[in-house]
């Protein structure tokens, strides 16, 4: 599977990805559909990391809005997993729109984390990215995108979640293995979460 296509090529950083949304989105409301347009709908990891970031920013704590961008990790990773060319999403989900003063607001405050994984990053352990190895890491985002409807009820599992998919997916654009390494230790601590809250149901 190739890592990355035409449409991600100009995307080589976290900080890249958070200045364009802030760019793009201008004042007001902007919806999922906006943002799928100003990245390209063949833009896989780009939009993968966006409502990642999003979980790292205290916009996670507005109730709902950990499970749509869970359900949109889900369904992007899902589909990049499948080989998928371009990126389909539901309506109700396309249609779904975020104030942009918070939105904006939310993502500067993630500046310094993007700024310092870009000055750190570099292409090593690069076997994490052939076959049958590669297929593992959209599988993680899909099943961290799957949980997070349970992690709604978990005090700061989405936020841990965001850093894990935004690493994986990091690691997927830019071909640093240390990083999609890391991004195991949040997904065996997800698991746990996971099994506790259901063995108490």
């Amino acid at each position: 599977m190739d890592q990355t296509n035409t449409a991600e090529q100009e995307f080589s950083s976290l900080t890249a990805i958070v200045e364009r949304t802030i760019a793009e989105t201008g004042n007001g409301e902007a919806s999922v559909e906006h943002l799928m347009r100003s990245f390209g709908h063949a833009s896989f990891i780009p939009l993968l990391i966006l409502p990642a970031l999003i979980l790292i920013t205290p916009l996670s704590g507005v109730p709902g809005l950990s499970t749509v961008c869970g359900l949109i990790i889900m369904l992007i990773a899902a589909q990049r997993l499948v080989g998928h060319k371009q990126i389909w999403l539901p309506g109700w989900i396309r249609h779904r729109t975020i104030k942009t003063p918070k939105l904006h607001a939310g993502l500067e405050k993630i500046l310094p984390f993007t700024r310092l994984v870009d000055r750190v990053s570099r292409k090593r352990m690069t076997f994490l990215f052939r076959p049958p190895l590669v297929l593992l890491l959209p599988l993680a985002c899909t099943i961290f995108g799957a949980v997070m409807p349970l992690m709604e009820i978990v005090p700061f599992s989405s936020s841990l979640i965001g850093v894990a998919v935004t690493l994986i997916a990091f690691s997927m654009l830019t071909r640093d293995g240390l990083f999609a390494l890391f991004a195991l230790v949040p997904l065996g601590v997800v698991v746990w979460a996971v099994s506790s809250v259901l063995t108490t149901i």
